[in-house]
């Protein structure tokens, strides 16, 4: 078995055939045929099954890829490691971030990052779910994650600084008039929430049950510039880190009482490479609420 094999097969698996994986590959589609019937063959197993709709892993094909993907990742950290001199850093980094936390701070960071080492390619990807989060940490895919601290938080990681939570109201509303909100008056608001396996949701979820205010949707929606938009069309107010406030809606965000907070920590793999220590010292030079009052929400 070779790495060229793993990433046809982990490319098939994307693509959903052997062509679309030959082009998304720039290889020609015979020589990709060939590899895999040839790391079939050697494993004794299909990996893939015909569907109408085009190529799918079967069972087997599906554990299979999830360590594919694992020594893929690593041979890719490796090459990085290795060629990396002390003016220059090349090969991929895959940064992961907890959905509406470092909204401004981790593009700061990574615009720096690359503009010292133009070679470096950055892959970046939003993910909503904590858990999920921590499972592609575990799994060794990610190379930094960038997250709220929770009960399940590894003992290494990075605190950075805290993301203070604000509301989101209409123009117009009432509260405005207050220079911090007091979640205790917000009984009957309705709430534009976010999907039900997020952790944003859960962060709104406990700040109503932990004020004893009912949870009254409005609408849910997958992204906190889309929630902070409708709240300011008067569909309902929404509870976001004010670093995911997008530009030109400041006039209509307030803090709230009592401070809602949570710890952010950046969660880098074990036996971190040159590109991943940097982009960690570069996000600790970002400002980060310190958010000294404040109660962090679980």
């Amino acid at each position: 078995m070779s790495l060229r094999q793993y990433e046809y097969a982990l490319a098939i698996a994307e693509a959903g055939s052997v062509t679309a994986a030959a082009e998304l590959l720039h290889v020609a589609q015979p020589s990709v045929s060939q590899q895999i019937r040839g790391l079939e063959r050697e494993l004794g197993v299909e990996l893939f099954a015909r569907t109408p709709t085009g190529l799918v892993p079967t069972v087997v094909g599906r554990a299979f890829l999830r360590e594919a993907e694992v020594a893929v990742s690593a041979s890719r950290r490796a090459r990085a490691t290795a060629r990396a001199g002390a003016d220059e850093l090349v090969g991929e980094l895959v940064v992961a971030v907890q959905m509406g936390f470092g909204t401004r701070q981790l593009p700061g960071a990574l615009g720096v990052l690359r503009r010292r080492f133009p070679r470096l390619e950055v892959t970046v990807f939003e993910e909503p779910s904590s858990v999920e989060l921590e499972r592609l940490c575990r799994r060794g895919v990610l190379d930094l994650a960038l997250m709220a601290a929770c009960e399940r938080s590894p003992a290494d990681a990075h605190h950075l600084g805290d993301e203070e939570f604000v509301v989101v109201l209409a123009d117009g509303h009432r509260q405005l008039a207050a220079d911090r909100v007091e979640l205790c008056e917000l009984e009957g608001e309705p709430w534009v929430r976010f999907d039900r396996d997020s952790a944003l949701d859960g962060v709104l979820l406990n700040v109503l049950r932990n004020n004893d205010l009912t949870p009254t949707t409005a609408a849910r929606v997958s992204q906190t510039a889309t929630a902070a938009r409708w709240a300011a069309q008067g569909l309902g107010m929404t509870l976001v880190p004010a670093s995911a406030v997008p530009h030109g809606q400041e006039h209509l965000v307030r803090p709230v009482f009592p401070v809602v907070s949570q710890p952010v920590i950046a969660v880098v793999r074990p036996g971190a490479g040159p590109a991943e220590t940097a982009l960690l010292e570069l996000l600790r030079k970002e400002t980060w609420s310190e958010a000294a009052s404040s109660s962090p929400v679980s």
